[in-house]
């Protein structure tokens, strides 16, 4: 028999919490005690590119503060609302406002579910909906915490969360072969306007 799928708000199943704010500009320290994920360091298939992160020192670090593998990054602010999920070991590291942190609370739901649900149409629709602002558009906690979530078992979950990896991954392949082709024929083409064909 299979289980149905359950409805609930976000709230229910993770928390969420503010990136801190840092009141002056980051001061890039190369042995930092910590580092920090901004808006710039998710990639375009939302992940966080954790390879040119800032570290900086921070010496009210507080465990609050600090971000583990499994927490999702929301871009709160801008033209997309999309999540990242942090599936490596990036160290001790913070997020900055105005990024949001989600933390899945309940063994019941996958991060990588959590974040694959929030990024799609649907639930990125009504987070553009909640957004307050009229030059820059802004999720808030509170929005946020209200999207309502549909939860199926977990080994659908499992599923969703591996075939979306393929997807993902498919897409990038294709992006990089569509490069290759044009450079190719880049190529060719200045070859001829050379006329050396």
């Amino acid at each position: 028999m299979i289980k149905a799928a359950m409805q609930t708000i976000l709230k229910d199943i993770a928390s969420v919490q503010m990136g801190h704010a840092f009141r002056s500009r980051l001061e890039r320290t190369e042995h930092g005690n910590v580092s920090v994920i901004q808006m710039k360091d998710l990639s375009e298939d939302n992940r966080v590119e954790r390879d040119d992160l800032f570290r900086i020192d921070m010496a009210d670090l507080k465990e609050r503060h600090i971000v583990k593998r499994e927490d999702i990054v929301l871009r709160s602010r801008g033209q997309t609302n999309t999540s990242a999920l942090i599936d490596q070991d990036i160290g001790t590291a913070v997020i900055a406002a105005p990024l949001l942190r989600i933390r899945v609370k309940t063994e019941d739901v996958l991060p990588g579910y959590l974040s694959w649900f929030i990024n799609q149409p649907a639930s990125q629709a009504w987070l553009t909906s909640h957004a307050k602002g009229t030059a820059v558009q802004m999720i808030s906690k509170q929005a946020l915490e209200h999207l309502e979530v549909i939860i199926p078992p977990l080994e659908h979950q499992h599923r969703i969360v591996a075939l979306a990896a393929l997807a993902t991954e498919e897409q990038r392949l294709l992006r990089e072969l569509a490069e290759k082709r044009k450079q190719y024929m880049e190529g060719i083409l200045m070859q001829i306007a050379s006329g050396s064909q």
